[in-house]
């Protein structure tokens, strides 16, 4: 699975590699490889691959819970098409409150005692899965486990994780994507070194192209 998923990826254009005009996060993180899983939704027989991924993590894991949330705007496709799927409640987590109605961060339902199962696209410094979870637990609910299609495993974030006491589940691993990419001719073996030492430190990294 961690293969297939890490190809379909590479097919729909939502990975790609630019390691001389690197990209910038919102983080201010410059970044030698992209990842977009936000056009999956536009690529059905790929999308589905990801949620029936999804729905087969869950149970070879065992992973327990109530709800399945997402966090806006990137994992509302998928924890929404996932909890349709498995006919489970789901809630979305918004980034800030609106200006108007009853200023919720949380919208879909109470998660008051609830165990919440949070779905990303992809993971980067976490921050934004780790502002969910605050949020979440804020309203009483318990969360554990956050389960995302890929992350790049930077090391500050994987700390951020542990220290929070979260589990970081993914679907496929960056190095099969590599792999992968390699198979395919998306990227070049005299390439690899320096995306290790992006993924080893990218902020030491993109100083090279301050």
């Amino acid at each position: 699975m961690k293969e297939s998923i890490a190809k379909a990826l590479l097919e729909i254009g939502a990975v790609g590699f630019s390691l001389d005009i690197p990209i910038t996060f919102t983080s201010g993180i410059k970044s030698p490889v992209y990842v977009d899983n936000r056009v999956l939704v536009f690529h059905p027989v790929e999308w589905r691959l990801i949620i029936e991924g999804f729905q087969e993590y869950i149970d070879s894991s065992h992973l327990t819970y109530d709800v399945i949330a997402g966090v806006a705007v990137g994992g509302v496709p998928h924890s929404s098409a996932l909890a349709y799927s498995l006919k489970r409640p789901s809630v979305f987590i918004r980034p800030e409150t609106k200006a108007h109605g009853k200023r919720k961060l949380i919208e879909g339902g109470d998660v008051a005692g609830k165990r919440v199962l949070l779905v990303e696209d992809h993971v980067t410094t976490g921050g934004s899965s780790l502002d969910a979870v605050k949020e979440l637990r804020q309203k009483g609910a318990q969360v554990s486990d956050v389960l995302a299609i890929i992350s790049y495993r930077f090391p500050d974030a994987e700390s951020a994780f542990r220290e929070a006491g979260l589990m970081l589940h993914t679907l496929t691993e960056f190095d099969i994507l590599l792999d992968v990419a390699l198979r395919f001719g998306e990227l070049e073996k005299s390439q690899l070194p320096a995306i290790a030492r992006w993924l080893a430190d990218p902020h030491a990294w993109g100083k090279q192209f301050a």
